[in-house]
Order: C-alpha cells, then sequence, then structure tokens
C-alpha cells in the first residue's frame, strides 16, 4: 500500500506550523471553498492569513513578512496562478540574496490535475524548468512522489534562502 500524496502534504504543513515563526497565506485557507483549505489540517486558524486573489500582492506581503523574522508558506494552489506573482518572485525575491539581505519564504504550489477531470489549460501547465532558468537563488523543487513531500518540506524549513515547491503528483 502506497503512501498518499494529499496526507503527506497535510503532514508537511502541521510539521511547518509546529515552528512559531511559519505563517500560512493564500486563499481558501481559513475558510472552505477548495481542495487547499483541506490540506491544512491541524495547522491553526491564527497562522492562517486569509489574502484576495492578489497574488503579486500576496508575494510582496510574504517577502516583507519574511524580512522581520517570519518564515511565510506562501501558497498558490495552481502553479498558473503563480505567474501573476512573477515580478516579486524573479526581480525581488530571488534578487534579495544579492543585496545581502535573507528573505526566506515558503512557496507552495500544484500542477493541477488532467485525469479524472482536466481542470483545463489555465490550471494545468507545468513552468518548473522556466522557473529554474529564471531564479537563481530560491532552490526550485518538484515534488511528484509521496515520499519526497515531507522529507523536502522540513529541508525548506531548515535550509537558508526561499524555496519553490511544486506539488505533482499526476505524472
Amino acid at each position: 500500500m502506497g503512501v498518499d500524496f494529499a496526507t503527506e502534504v497535510n503532514i508537511a504543513m502541521w510539521l511547518l506550523a509546529q515552528d512559531e515563526r511559519t505563517i500560512f497565506v493564500g486563499q481558501s485557507l481559513r475558510y472552505d471553498g477548495a481542495a487547499i483549505y483541506y490540506s491544512l489540517e491541524g495547522v491553526p486558524m491564527n497562522k492562517r492569513v486569509e489574502f484576495p486573489v492578489a497574488e503579486n500582492l500576496q508575494l510582496g506581503y510574504c517577502i516583507g513578512r519574511s524580512l522581520i523574522g517570519k518564515i511565510p508558506v506562501c501558497i498558490f494552489p495552481r502553479m498558473d496562478f503563480l505567474l501573476h506573482a512573477m515580478d516579486q518572485l524573479v526581480n525581488h525575491l530571488d534578487k534579495l540574496p544579492t543585496f545581502g539581505w535573507r528573505p526566506k519564504v515558503i512557496l507552495r504550489t500544484r500542477v493541477g490535475q488532467k485525469q479524472p477531470l482536466n481542470a483545463g489549460p489555465q490550471h494545468t501547465q507545468n513552468h518548473v524548468e522556466a522557473f529554474r532558468r529564471m531564479l537563481t537563488t530560491v532552490k526550485v523543487v518538484e515534488l511528484r512522489e509521496a515520499s519526497q513531500v515531507v522529507p523536502l518540506y522540513k529541508e525548506a524549513l531548515t535550509h537558508p534562502g526561499s524555496w519553490l515547491l511544486v506539488e505533482n503528483p499526476h505524472v
């Protein structure tokens, strides 16, 4: 019997929440209505910051919080939505270390599924390789196996720098 990907993600989020510095930022984190809500089971509500659909603003907020000692877990339900935050990701989060700043943001996103229901081309694109080419200080990791999830989220928490973790169990 294999390990369930969604269960491992939930365990990883719960483990991240144990660190007093972490906060979780995104849409549908405090209110039911999307699958992302269920992946935070056990994460206290006081660690969840509900954000409007304003991806660039969301990542900018997370960068700012990281500069005052928090470790934001910045959640974008689909990788396609992260494209709206490219200015903050490429020109700010990724470049601040070159100026001596040490932001630490854990970005969490997912490649949408095509089976059994295809979420459509605006919800299922995989941009991992493009992100790897653009980012020089943010570590980009694609999670394809359930067994990778907890160890790599733990590593993202304990190692310096910002990480982009892309959940893609559909490959």
